[in-house]
């Protein structure tokens, strides 16, 4: 939705302004220069992509409408889904969660928290480790080195459709540049016309400059950051399950180890201690 506010902002703003100016808005609708600029950028984009990076990118820009959906509801139903799960370990011993690790969708444990459980990226890392965990054939030197390892990886593949996005963004421009230049050809190739006619023409060449710019600041760049924002909120959900395990992999109780992740939270998002405690106990209680 703020993406859409954002756009209306920006066309009203621009296009407003120029009205109230006293200019005249059919002189901007120009949309050969829009073929021409769009088009161009859409082959670049293709080009200097492979396919993964487009696959991927087609797949994230759906997204960018979406609101957050990593709110403080969710991070409280993750750490309360950590803390049952560390709380059984704790009580019943490792193995007695390999059946809930192996099968989370049909695991009564997991599915209390449907919310998390829809996160398959979530789910898969946190039952991974939890497995090494089960097997009890590494320390946590080598889990924490493995997990730093994966989230790593996790993020650059999630930054790929953002760098994709600011590339197109940023040859946007040029490509106005190239319309414009290509209208001024036009222009010169008919310098024999009448001046009005003639002075049409050099606004239609003018035209490609100020929508290359427009769309590369206005509409393509914006979504870049906004990708870059999303990733950054998705890394953080791996971060609080990493510091959680670790916690009680080192012998903290489930409720302390729990407290590691919550701290690691955006304040935006983090709940109280108190809220986290309330939240448990009536997970508990279902």
């Amino acid at each position: 939705m703020l993406v859409i506010i954002g756009y209306v902002i920006v066309l009203a703003s621009v296009f407003g302004g120029f009205a109230l100016n006293g200019g005249h808005l059919a002189a901007l609708w120009q949309p050969l220069e829009l073929v021409m600029i769009g088009g161009a950028a859409l082959g670049a984009f293709f080009v200097g992509n492979n396919g993964k990076a487009v696959k991927a990118t087609l797949k994230a820009l759906p997204d960018v409408l979406k609101g957050s959906r990593h709110t403080k509801d969710l991070y409280m139903e993750m750490m309360s889904l950590l803390f049952d799960v560390l709380s059984k370990v704790r009580k019943e011993g490792l193995m007695s969660i390999e059946g809930d690790i192996d099968k989370p969708e049909e695991s009564p444990l997991f599915s209390k928290y449907p919310g998390v459980l829809s996160d398959h990226h979530i789910i898969e890392f946190m039952t991974d480790y939890l497995r090494l965990m089960v097997s009890g054939n590494m320390d946590a030197f080598q889990i924490e080195n493995l997990m730093d390892n994966e989230i790593e990886t996790h993020h650059h593949e999630g930054a790929v459709p953002a760098h994709c996005i600011a590339k197109l963004g940023d040859g946007l421009p040029a490509f106005g540049i190239v319309a414009a230049v290509m209208g001024v050809v036009h222009t010169m190739e008919s310098v024999g016309i009448p001046p009005a006619e003639l002075g049409i023409l050099i606004a239609k060449a003018l035209v490609g400059t100020f929508l290359g710019i427009l769309l590369a600041y206005g509409f393509i760049g914006p979504l870049a950051s906004l990708l870059e924002q999303k990733l950054e909120e998705t890394t953080k959900m791996f971060q609080c399950v990493k510091v959680t395990l670790l916690a009680s992999l080192n012998g903290y109780a489930p409720a302390l180890a729990v407290e590691f992740g919550r701290k690691v939270l955006y304040s935006t998002e983090r709940p109280t201690f108190a809220e986290l405690e309330d939240h448990i106990k009536k997970s508990k209680a279902k």
